[in-house]
């Protein structure tokens, strides 16, 4: 075992475990390290004549802290110089060596996307709750949310992202991607997630967040008069979305409290979408293409589950 530098010792005379350090270490604890090595190993750099790679591990670490603190490839390499809670958690020694700098982070990342890592790691993710007793029940309640795009020109194209378009919602006009997913009504888990432009309807991609054993199917009014598509994919669902309440200035109040009395549960979903845009800063994308942005999503919203559930998954 190698021997800790001098400067990974602290001198100071006073301490607080910070919040971050709190959040680094619960999750430190939850995520499968091992299972996931496991995944990514085959595809990883060997060392041969060249440069040694980096510990596959420490590279995947070094991802994570990219999506918890919504951190960008140059961003991630300079906090982890200035924070000692990062660095630690990493792995590093800066007594003994350098952090790998951001062509290293950024070439990971390309790795990762080209092997289509984020929808694997989202199916991995299950498995392991799976694994620890933690099961996806027969209510989904269904979502969706927008997430902005740059709809600044000044690039080298001279254009926006081609892959990304607008819609409105209410009296606001948006730019960007939509992240709709199908949450599990007692746990809150994700269990299916789908991106594509903002001006895809929420009802479009109903079908695929459905697992298909659901006997109870919530949404918002986007998702109302869809019940043979929720009966295709899931057979045995009573459909629970909101329905219109509203008509030609007339308003139907039984119809308005039982829309009420639905949205107490359908609010659970609001709890993801917390987590990834409140949480871990994913309010806005930082690459062009809705794939890359895809994998990025799947990659969040799987640690998302980890951060939800992480108290039942942490030892005792």
């Amino acid at each position: 075992m190698r021997q800790s530098s001098f400067a990974g010792v602290g001198f100071e005379r006073y301490g607080k475990t910070t919040r971050r350090a709190v959040f680094l270490a619960e999750m430190g604890q939850v995520i499968p390290w091992g299972d996931l090595h496991a995944l990514i190993e085959p595809v990883y750099p060997k060392a041969g004549r060249g440069r040694r790679p980096v510990g596959l591990e420490r590279m995947l670490r070094i991802h994570f802290l990219q999506h918890w603190f919504n951190l960008s490839d140059p961003a991630v390499e300079e906090a982890l110089y200035e924070s000692d809670s990062m660095h630690r958690f990493v792995g590093i020694d800066l007594g003994q060596e350098p952090v790998p700098d951001e062509t290293t982070v950024c070439k990971f990342r390309h790795l990762l996307e080209a092997h289509d890592f984020g929808r694997v790691l989202f199916e991995q993710v299950h498995a392991h709750l799976e694994a620890r007793g933690i099961k996806i029940s027969t209510g989904t309640i269904m979502d969706a949310t927008i997430i902005a795009a740059p709809s600044s020109t000044k690039n080298a194209s001279g254009r926006r992202d081609p892959e990304m378009h607008q819609t409105r919602k209410g009296q606001q006009w948006y730019f960007g991607m939509k992240a709709h997913v199908g949450v599990d009504s007692k746990t809150k888990i994700i269990h299916a997630v789908v991106a594509t432009a903002a001006n895809v309807h929420d009802s479009a991609v109903l079908g695929d967040l459905l697992h298909g054993k659901e006997t109870r199917v919530w949404g918002d009014q986007a998702y109302r008069g869809q019940l043979d598509v929720v009966r295709e994919h899931a057979p045995r669902a009573k459909d629970f979305t909101n329905r219109c309440y509203q008509h030609r200035g007339m308003v139907d109040e039984a119809q308005k409290a039982r829309n009420r009395t639905k949205s107490r549960l359908r609010a659970k979903v609001e709890r993801c979408f917390a987590v990834i845009k409140g949480v871990f800063g994913f309010t806005k994308l930082r690459y062009r293409g809705l794939e890359k942005n895809a994998q990025r999503l799947f990659v969040a919203c799987s640690l998302a589950n980890l951060f939800m559930i992480r108290r039942r998954l942490m030892p005792a």
